[in-house]
């Protein structure tokens, strides 16, 4: 079981003082938040991407790139990668440079956005979301998995007898997991490819990521890539911890009732009872994060957001503290014992170069001819 954090990369104004963080005090923010989850002993740190305001992670790599050089054992990953308008052959090199300088502690995650107006800022149409993700993705794969590539699409030029360079690290492409907060399309695509699933798990009901979930575990079953508990799924996650639950009400509701993604909307209590948000004490959290596996079944990574809103670097840190001598050692503890034999840690590079030296790796070649209507 991994455990970690992801940031989406907000800058928003602390509305307990008013300030605003300028752009570079951010970006140096998250990159002490990601040294510190190394430090406290998570296993995972990622990134969003955005390209407009008020968010700075415009340029994923750039940052894993630093942070690599100032880690040794955290896994790198992003918690978005645009797979709709970034260029499949510009992620390909992108992501398998930084395996190489980060000696495979990289995976990534690709999503749709949910921003409209940033596909035509990249030259799309925001109404091919679907189509550009299958598409673009279907490339993705083959240029990390095909030394020389022939390719023709829709929605960019052609490629004869092209080769993405570098290759991937000991010839073993970075593990992908498909983010979704709705979309079903996307559980199958993840399902199709044998690749991971990543339930975002913060904005809605838990009833609604129980029917996505419960489909990407069918469908992973239905393209013969293991049985459906075998599935390989993340969660997102969001807490805010005090040692007194009162006080971390009470400390964190002037950034929940502004946050700019749900401030004005449910009461902090309201959007407590309905969503994964815990906010009050490490043993409440602990409590609550235990209760998804009751729901989605046993899982492999869990991600939580902490760093949003207006907090400052220094509060943020401090859950970090809180989070990794608190909680996540009774949890790898609990859901450790819970889970059974047969069902997968996470991928990383070393047990992806193992399962391929050892001919367990699968190849989505094989599955070609049975590609779903939905996907093709």
């Amino acid at each position: 079981m991994q455990f970690g954090i992801f940031t989406v990369g907000d800058v928003t104004a602390d509305p307990t003082t008013g300030r605003t963080p300028s752009e570079a005090e951010r970006i140096k923010a998250m990159v002490a938040i990601a040294l510190k989850a190394e430090e406290v002993g998570l296993d995972v740190f990622a990134t969003g991407e955005h390209h407009n305001p008020p968010f700075v992670p415009s340029s994923p790599t750039t940052m894993l790139g630093y942070i690599a050089a100032k880690t040794e054992r955290i896994i790198l990953s992003t918690s978005t990668t645009l797979i709709t308008t970034n260029d499949p052959v510009k992620i390909a090199e992108d992501f398998a440079m930084l395996q190489h300088l980060a000696d495979g502690r990289v995976d990534l995650m690709m999503g749709r956005g949910n921003t409209g107006p940033v596909y035509p800022w990249f030259g799309q149409d925001i109404r091919d979301g679907i189509a550009l993700a299958v598409e673009n993705y279907h490339l993705l794969n083959r240029l990390w998995r095909e030394d020389v590539v022939d390719w023709e699409g829709k929605f960019r030029t052609p490629l004869q007898g092209f080769t993405s360079t570098p290759r991937p690290l000991d010839g073993i492409p970075p593990f992908v997991w498909h983010g979704s907060i709705r979309s079903p399309e996307i559980a199958e695509q993840a399902a199709y490819y044998g690749d991971g699933f990543f339930a975002n798990h913060i904005f809605w009901p838990t009833e609604h990521y129980t029917r996505l979930i419960n489909l990407y575990r069918t469908r992973f079953e239905h393209y013969g890539h293991g049985s459906a508990d075998q599935a390989i799924v993340g969660l997102g996650g969001q807490v805010f911890m005090r040692r007194c639950s009162q006080d971390a009400v009470r400390e964190f509701r002037p950034y929940f009732d502004n946050a700019p993604v749900y401030g004005n909307g449910p009461s902090l209590e309201e959007f407590t009872a309905q969503t994964p948000l815990t906010v009050g004490s490490p043993q409440e959290v602990i409590e609550k994060t235990l209760t998804f596996r009751q729901h989605f079944g046993d899982y492999q990574r869990q991600l939580f957001l902490m760093d949003h809103a207006g907090l400052p670097l220094k509060t943020v840190l401090e859950q970090l503290d809180l989070l990794g001598e608190d909680v996540i050692p009774v949890l790898r503890g609990e859901l450790k014992d819970a889970r059974p034999a047969d069902v997968p840690d996470a991928p990383t590079h070393a047990t992806l170069r193992a399962a391929a030296e050892g001919g367990t790796d699968s190849l989505v070649a094989d599955l070609e001819p049975t590609l779903p209507r939905s996907l093709r």
